[in-house]
Parts: structure tokens; sequence; C-alpha cells
């Protein structure tokens, strides 16, 4: 059984765009170029996984924006990187550096997959639960909303907690197996995307009230939403129960935008990722890497060191 990194591209170049001081002879930063490939140097030298697919954002999903309109809406926007906000034009910048690594990629044994109008969060739901779901995966991201995806072919590698996570992990932490990880979000919300959960509803007192999210066993709104009529009905005053019942129109459509399976993309979009995947042939094409960063000033980037950890790739 092959091993594949999924890694989404924008989590984790962000994460170093805004915290690595590197610059280019060029005067350009590219902190968010050099911690990107070097996370993925590192993880392959650690791990040897077969292969990599790097996926990127492309401008959100409209299916998701019909279900609710102010989807993402007041996302906290991005930060600027916080050793050169005296440097002006950051936007422009953070643009090309991310053009810089998709372009260096292309000489590299690493596939990208890139679907217009679809969440990066789609195409991995996707690959991890048809595509690719009779391989071993780790998905590269801080994101919380791949914990449902974990299970025993299904691994998560946290740049921030800087290790592992798996179902054990997930389910320590929160009390609620990843299974059900899903619903869960469903009741408390995600502030981050602008998904409204239920008011006074979070993971603690829905693994308090509901024990049931906590097993492996698929927990469905209608077992959620009956029980807490039934509590209701049967004179409890935890308010919990009662916001449930009010709220079930809410859940439901969250469910809608939060689950990642194919619900959110299309036909044509499945099919463009089944060929990305299916017509890719890894590339290591050292030189032209080096001569393509040697023209962007890009002189602090270990090439040899990369491609003998990249050559483990298939």
């Amino acid at each position: 059984m092959k091993t594949v990194i999924v890694v989404d591209a924008f989590n984790l170049f962000m994460r170093h765009y805004i915290a690595h001081p590197a610059m280019s002879d060029n005067g350009e930063q590219i902190g968010g170029i050099i911690g990107f490939l070097y996370t993925l140097v590192n993880f392959v030298e650690k791990y040897r996984p077969d292969e990599i697919y790097v996926v990127w954002e492309s401008g959100g999903s409209s299916r998701r924006r019909a279900l609710q309109k102010d989807y993402k809406r007041n996302s906290r926007p991005q930060k600027l990187n916080r050793n050169y906000e005296d440097i002006p034009d950051s936007i422009r910048n953070r643009n090309y550096q991310i053009r810089t690594i998709i372009e260096v990629i292309k000489h590299m044994p690493i596939g990208q997959i890139y679907v217009p109008d679809c969440e990066a969060d789609d195409v991995i739901g996707y690959l991890c639960r048809h595509k690719l779901r009779n391989d071993r995966k780790v998905i590269i991201s801080s994101d919380k909303d791949y914990y449902q995806l974990l299970d025993s072919k299904t691994i998560i590698y946290s740049p921030t907690w800087k290790k592992l996570v798996t179902s054990k992990e997930v389910k320590e932490k929160f009390k609620i197996s990843p299974s059900n990880f899903c619903l869960a979000k469903c009741m408390t919300g995600d502030p981050s995307d602008n998904v409204a959960g239920i008011r006074g509803v979070g993971f603690k007192s829905l693994a308090n009230r509901f024990k049931e999210l906590g097993t492996e066993e698929d927990v469905t709104i209608d077992r959620i939403v009956s029980e807490a009529r039934a509590r209701v009905a049967a004179g409890s005053n935890v308010k919990i129960y009662e916001r449930i019942v009010d709220g079930e129109g809410t859940i439901r459509n969250n469910w809608k935008i939060v689950y990642l399976d194919v619900r959110n993309i299309s036909a044509t979009q499945v099919k463009k990722i089944n060929e990305t995947i299916s017509t890719f042939t890894p590339s290591c094409n050292k030189l032209n890497a080096i001569r393509f960063f040697i023209k962007e000033g890009i002189t602090n980037f270990n090439f040899d060191r990369a491609y003998l950890a990249f050559s483990s790739l298939r």
C-alpha cells in the first residue's frame, strides 16, 4: 500500500509567509517559498512517502455561497509578513511567492492540483474519501475541517503542532470521534468561515450531553435532534436541548456546507481532479529548478538536499 501526502497549499504557505524572514537577492520577501519547500523536504526525509500532491485554492465554492451568501465573507484578513510591514505592496509579494512555488514545483516530482471555482477542502475531501481511499494518506494542514477525514488510512500532519494528528488525538482533545466531528461542527459553527452555529453550544457541552458523539458510530442529525426533542418533552431545563431543537434548520444547512465529499463539487470538477492524478508523471529537473531560482535571486535553498529527499518519490 502506497503512502500519499496531500498538501493544503495555501494553508501551509500562509503559515510561513506571515513569519519567515527570508529575503531574495532581488529584495523580495521569500519566506513563504522557503518555508513551504523545506516543510515538504523535512516531511519526506522523515516519513518517506511515495507521492505528493499539492492542492491549491481557487477562489472559493460557488455552491457554498449559494447555500449561505455570507459564507467566508467576514473571514479574518490574512496578516502581512510581520517582519516587513514597512515594505509596501505585500499583496503583490504574496501572489509573487505563490506563483514562484507553483513554477519551481513543476521541476520537482510533486503533483499540483488546481480546480477552478473549487475549494481545496473539497478536493482533499474527494481525494481521501474516493480517489485515494485505498491508499495511506497524510494531509498537511492546520485546518480542523480535515478532522472529519481521519480514519485508519488517513492522518494529518499539523504544522502548528509539528506532529502527526490521528483519530486518537482528536478524540482525546475534543471527546468527539472524527466520524462525528463534522456533525459537531454543524452545531458549534465555524467563525473562521463565517458559519454560524447554535448559541451556547460548544464541543465540551456536546461531548457531555451526547455521549454517542464520542463513539465510532456515525451519529445522524435526526438522532441528535430526536434525542434533544425527547429531553425537552421530558421537562429537562438544560438549554442545549431546546437550542438544538430550535436550531435544527441551521444544523442541516451547515451540514451541506461543512461536510467534505462530492456535495459541493461538480462532475466536471471531479473529472478534472481524476485527470490530474491519472496523467501526472513525476518530473525531476534539478538544473531547471536551480536556474529558475537564480533568475529570481533565490540563493538560500538547498537543492541538493531537496532532490536527494525527493528521489524516494515515485
